[in-house]
């Protein structure tokens, strides 16, 4: 897939993108995450911070709503911060894809570069 594949990708990102304070201790919506399944869905999530560590992040989200609809498989994923501007994923986010099987899972990690998870974490 091309950058410009990822567009609708980007689009779905950005709608849901938005800071909000849910409480004293708790924020989202600074990152968001769309990703597309093998099936052709496209599955969106936003970050979640909070106040002691125990939140997660916007790909997280996305891979949850993702395994709750019953599906597993990533063809692509793309995540967009508070800037507009696409975010490449955190290590954690890597980890979680590659443990998924995601290894050919196709990742914009700026606007103009893709590339696989596996070539994110070729030492794993």
């Amino acid at each position: 897939m091309n950058p410009a594949g990822f567009e609708p990708l980007i689009q779905a990102a950005r709608e849901v993108l938005g800071h909000r304070e849910i409480s004293e201790d708790v924020s989202c919506g600074g990152v968001a995450a769309a990703l597309l399944t093998d099936k052709g869905n496209i599955f969106r999530g936003v970050c979640i911070d909070t106040a002691c560590s125990m939140g997660f992040c916007a790909e997280h989200a996305a891979v949850s709503a993702m395994l709750t609809a019953g599906e597993s498989r990533v063809k692509a994923i793309v995540a967009v911060g508070g800037d507009q501007k696409v975010w490449s994923p955190c290590g954690r986010c890597r980890e979680l894809l590659w443990q998924l099987g995601a290894l050919d899972c196709q990742v914009l990690v700026n606007e103009d570069t893709v590339v696989s998870v596996r070539e994110l974490l070729p030492y794993r």
